[in-house]
């Protein structure tokens, strides 16, 4: 056994897995997992640059990680960043305070790449399943960007396209600081165009139609899960490996479009780190579904992290 900790920092959040690996088995050992919304990409998409209170927020949950971290003893760390870091004209100064801070070095990733880490964290464990065929379709829907793979034992196919719900909230629903609440009907529509043409880019590589079982993963899609379950609470063993139809999906994703952010913060299931961003991001997860002709998607609470934690083993 290896004890190792992976860090994911996204456009949205920064999340921590330690686990133990054994590679001749198979098997990751949960031993911590945990999820701190920090908005590293805000204003990402309109300046080009991390804000110093975004960097901030990150810093100081890698400041907490390290300890949780130090107490587990793991042997390996691997810092993953993704989309926000990927688009950052600064991000030195992030990479710079995360080595100060955990004596690692983030490694900015390809969308490529993270793909590849979100398809095996996902389906490692589907594998015995014979219940959900294969091949399978995996989305994850992130802060700044949305990955598709398609595979089976193996990728075949990946692509990331710029499409995610903070991206899409900053572009078309943030007025002078404040998020339209409701969004209007032409606000909507746009979100809608933007979604479509990102689908188009990512057919050119992955192919949406011909999967098996689409497999979400990433806070979008387990909290649509979660409301769709009625959950008064967050529970990841509830929603780990549910199964979310279209039309709920549906349903859910126009309650979103018509609710208040006093309303969408009342959803005991919702962190209240995405009741701003909730919408557009269920807005993708419909558009998604749509595209791919699914009419449920498997929801997975395993993902990016557990394929990096497997990376170290």
């Amino acid at each position: 056994m290896t004890r190792v900790a992976a860090i994911d920092c996204g456009t949205n959040s920064i999340r921590l897995l330690v686990a133990d690996a054994d590679p001749s088995t198979g098997e990751l050992v949960e031993l911590d997992r945990r999820m701190e919304i920090v908005r590293l990409g805000q204003g990402v998409d309109r300046t080009g640059r991390l804000a110093p209170e975004a960097l901030e927020r990150t810093f100081a949950a890698c400041r907490q990680y390290a300890e949780v971290i130090k107490e587990h003893g793991a042997q390996k760390i691997r810092f993953v960043a993704t989309s926000a870091s990927r688009d950052a004209e600064n991000r030195d100064e992030f990479v710079r305070g995360v080595l100060d801070i955990l004596g690692v070095e983030p490694e900015v990733i390809s969308g490529d790449q993270e793909a590849e880490f979100s398809f095996t964290g996902a389906t490692k464990e589907l594998a015995g399943r014979d219940h959900l065929a294969k091949p399978y379709l995996v989305v994850d829907i992130g802060g700044g960007s949305t990955e598709f793979v398609v595979g089976d034992d193996h990728v075949r196919a990946a692509r990331s396209v710029d499409i995610g719900c903070v991206r899409m909230t900053e572009r078309h629903l943030v007025h002078d600081g404040v998020v339209s609440d409701p969004p209007t009907p032409g606000q909507i529509t746009a979100i809608r165009a933007d979604i479509d043409a990102a689908l188009d880019l990512a057919e050119e590589s992955v192919p949406l139609t011909g999967a098996a079982t689409l497999v979400g993963l990433a806070g979008t899609v387990t909290t649509v899960a979660a409301i769709a379950l009625g959950l008064d609470v967050y529970d990841s063993e509830a929603i780990h490996h549910s199964r979310i139809s279209l039309d709920q999906v549906q349903e859910i994703t126009g309650r979103l479009l018509a609710s208040t952010h006093a309303e969408r913060a009342a959803i005991g299931a919702m962190h209240p780190g995405r009741v701003d961003v909730i919408t557009s991001g269920a807005l993708i997860l419909l558009a998604v579904m749509k595209r791919a002709g699914a009419q449920e998607i498997v929801v997975s609470e395993h993902d990016i992290l557990d394929g990096i934690g497997w990376s170290i083993a």
